[in-house]
């Protein structure tokens, strides 16, 4: 559900003055799009001869919702924090000169549904490589109704201003041109403890090559005289280029009595299911 406007007053001013701040956009991945807006696929991958691909945007709220949509490049810091940017490194590529897209905006009554149709075009002197860009899809705020300047009220000497919370998700759209290949590899296995106790593999994932990498980790634990149980996941891990690591920590769960002694460790990066579930890396913590 979209967030409810909240209102701040401020005193002593000699008139009444609404404004309405409808700016306050929250963009977030799609892996942690909030629940009104729903994306599938949560990644686009262009490869060989593949010109035209299909996503679905649903918007699974209550209250009818408008979307704009455009093409938008971020860097990946090598904690997995994304940042807007207008000039590239010079190792960055980016796809938006390669991409169209339709429709440009949309509106969705509750539950309705709509196909974004991505279209590549590559230039004839188009150099080998992965060039990545990232489809927004950003809420708009209501041009009437409730949330409206109208809307609310302030008493006489002071500003109203209501604030809307607007929501948007993003999604990676990766061109590959020509022979690409990446390996990657863990390293730098520390078992860590979190602020309340709870129990933390922190590792290094590092990439190498001339595309991304993107799958699931799973953490396993053997005790020395005992069978393996996993007790830890995080899906959807990416190392996008040209970013040759990325440091993560894995929240780990072991069922009530397991302590985190006297075995090992084995944590496993395997490609998507869907994308055949290939063994990319693993690497084991004695204890």
């Amino acid at each position: 559900m979209i967030p409810k406007a909240s209102t701040y007053k401020p005193r002593g001013m000699p008139f009444m003055f609404r404004l309405t701040l409808c700016a306050l956009l929250l963009v977030l991945p799609a892996s942690q799009a909030l629940a009104q807006l729903m994306l599938y696929p949560t990644r686009v991958v262009f490869e060989g001869n593949q010109r035209a691909a299909q996503l679905e945007l649903v918007n699974n709220g209550t209250e009818t919702a408008t979307y704009r949509i455009s093409l938008v490049n971020r860097r990946m810091s090598d904690t997995g924090e994304f940042s807007d940017i207008t000039a590239p490194l010079p190792e960055e590529q980016f796809a938006d000169a390669l991409l169209q897209y339709s429709p440009r905006q949309v509106t969705l009554e509750p539950s309705d549904g709509q196909a974004v149709r991505i279209m590549v075009r590559k230039p004839a002197d188009l150099l080998a490589g992965e060039y990545r860009s990232h489809l927004l899809f950003a809420q708009q705020p209501e041009a009437s109704g409730r949330r409206s300047i109208e809307s609310g009220a302030a008493a006489e000497g002071e500003i109203g201003i209501q604030l809307t919370a607007l929501v948007g998700a993003s999604i990676p759209v990766i061109v590959r041109h020509g022979a690409t290949d990446a390996n990657v590899a863990l390293a730098q296995l520390e078992l860590q403890r979190a602020a309340n106790g709870a129990p933390l593999l922190a590792l290094q994932m590092q990439r190498s090559g001339t595309q991304s990498v993107y799958g699931d980790l799973t953490v396993s634990f053997t005790p020395r005289s005992g069978v393996e149980e996993i007790i830890g996941r995080a899906n959807g891990a990416a190392i996008y280029t040209p970013n040759p690591l990325r440091n993560a920590r894995i929240a780990l769960q072991p069922p009530s009595g397991l302590t985190l002694s006297n075995g090992t460790l084995r944590v496993t990066y395997r490609e998507q299911a869907e994308d055949g579930g290939k063994l990319l890396a693993e690497a084991a913590l004695s204890l």
